[in-house]
């Protein structure tokens, strides 16, 4: 034989294991589900049996964050595993995302991937303004699922694929929860909200639609099962933000910025783990290139979890992660028209506090009670639902004043709160004596953080957030 032709024989089988074990990638991400809805968690109503078995067979976080409580700068940001105050028009809602940004799965198609996604990947917004085209960053859209997705993927290439859902997001059909057996007087209704019928019934139509999420992913479960790939699958399940209520998406507490997350790779990941160390989304797009063998862009912030999840001392791994950062710009233009301005907020979580800086306070955190530039009208950072319209209503009552005032009230320029004793984040102790050294501190090192990460925010005197287009289909008030 040649001696070319034989050398080519002799690695042709070596390239081909190479490639064929490389895990594979299936991320699931959940539209406004946001922590502590699942069962794992401690949530006595909700039933997520996949999303619990997955977290028996892997590793459970109990502190992720997203980069920004809304879904175009958060999934942006999981793309790129970039802060969001770093992609441009990306960090708003309703904008586009520049083609130049390395995103995770081009990267891994490049890198001889077959890649895909079903349902909701990168958005809302429009990509053909930031150069994308057809080509969508979360890979091909296969509208049979993951299924369809497995029937046309070559036998000898690992996949990464995306499988998104529009489960929890408003609106709800209501009395749906109650209907399918969730019973809302077992809801623990969050310690900002009056405990009453109209809120928990709400909760209970969130909850019904929280399980079916879980049961799309069990499903997932099952056809990797059948096509025996369920060993050396990397399968992540998360979601973009909290739940679509006041106070929680498009807010920084953790009820707007805290996610479920677990991570399962029966091939290399050791069953039944917890870490407690905090950690972001952003750090889940150079996990997958750490895995895949693929170089992590110098632009990425994140940190890969791959040696983390590997690693069996836990404790050691959680005191190397003790704090992140994260934030929000403009969510809708729902301050008084015609204005485009957003709420400009960071913030630094760490395991013990929550600090945020709020940049214009003497804006509206929810959106303007009246003369909104934005369609929905009063308060439209706020998605419509039961709950918001209940605290509306009775803001007059002296009992549901305080209440509606967490929501929609004008806030400080710094809040302050502390996880342990006040884990809804209510009490705000910026202005304590006590927890003047403390505010001090953490407001030098977000500030630290923010210009190390390069933030618009911080770097000049009048960043561009506000300035970027609305590209939503929603006719804006002039």
């Amino acid at each position: 034989m040649n001696r070319f032709l034989f050398c080519c024989y002799m690695l042709f089988p070596i390239i081909a294991f190479s490639q064929s074990t490389k895990p594979n990638i299936l991320f699931c991400i959940a539209d406004d589900w946001g922590w502590p809805h699942a069962g794992v968690y401690g949530d006595q109503v909700v039933k997520t049996p996949a999303f619990d078995q997955l977290a028996a067979n892997g590793i459970l976080f109990e502190e992720a964050f997203v980069s920004s409580p809304s879904c175009t700068p958060s999934r942006g940001a999981v793309l790129s595993g970039q802060h969001f105050f770093r992609l441009g028009q990306g960090a708003n809602l309703w904008s586009t995302l520049n083609k130049s940004i390395p995103v995770y799965p081009l990267l891994l198609e490049e890198a001889g991937y077959f890649v895909g996604s079903w349902r909701k990947a990168w958005g809302p917004g429009d990509l053909r303004a930031g150069g994308y085209g057809d080509v969508n960053p979360a890979g091909k859209v296969f509208k049979g699922g993951l299924e369809a997705f497995l029937q046309q993927k070559p036998d000898d290439q690992p996949f990464c694929f995306w499988l998104g859902s529009p489960d929890p997001h408003r609106p709800y059909d209501k009395g749906i929860g109650k209907r399918s057996g969730i019973h809302p007087d077992r809801i623990k209704v969050p310690a900002f909200y009056p405990d009453v019928d109209e809120i928990k019934n709400d909760l209970a139509d969130y909850y019904f639609e929280v399980q079916r999420f879980d049961s799309d992913i069990a499903k997932a479960i099952e056809v990797l099962r059948q096509h025996q790939l369920l060993e050396n699958t990397i399968i992540v399940v998360t979601g973009d933000h909290g739940m679509p209520f006041p106070r929680c998406k498009g807010n920084l507490y953790d009820m707007g910025a805290r996610v479920p997350l677990v991570i399962s790779w029966p091939a290399q990941i050791k069953k039944n783990r917890v870490f407690d160390g905090v950690v972001s989304l952003t750090d889940l797009a150079p996990t997958f290139l750490e895995a895949a063998g693929v170089a992590i862009p110098e632009t990425v912030t994140g940190h890969s979890l791959l040696g983390l999840c590997k690693n069996e001392n836990m404790e050691t791994a959680a005191k190397q992660r003790q704090q992140v950062i994260f934030g929000r710009e403009r969510h809708t233009p729902a301050q008084e028209r015609p204005s485009l301005n957003g709420y400009p907020s960071r913030a630094l979580r760490t395991q013990e506090y929550l600090l945020i800086k709020n940049y214009k306070p003497e804006r509206w955190p929810a959106g303007a009670p009246t003369n909104s530039t934005h369609p929905i009208g009063s308060f439209a950072d706020c998605d419509d639902g039961p709950t918001k319209s209940y605290l509306i209503a009775h803001q007059a009552n002296k009992e549901i004043a305080p209440f509606f005032n967490l929501s929609f009230a004008k806030r400080p320029a710094v809040e302050l709160y502390q996880i342990k004793t006040d884990p809804y984040q209510i009490h705000n102790l910026a202005d304590d004596p006590k927890f003047a050294d403390v505010k001090q501190r953490l407001l030098k090192e977000l500030e630290s953080e923010l210009e190390k990460a390069k933030d618009p925010r911080v770097l000049t005197p009048d960043p561009p957030f506000d300035h970027y287009p609305y590209l939503s289909q929603y006719q804006l008030k002039n």
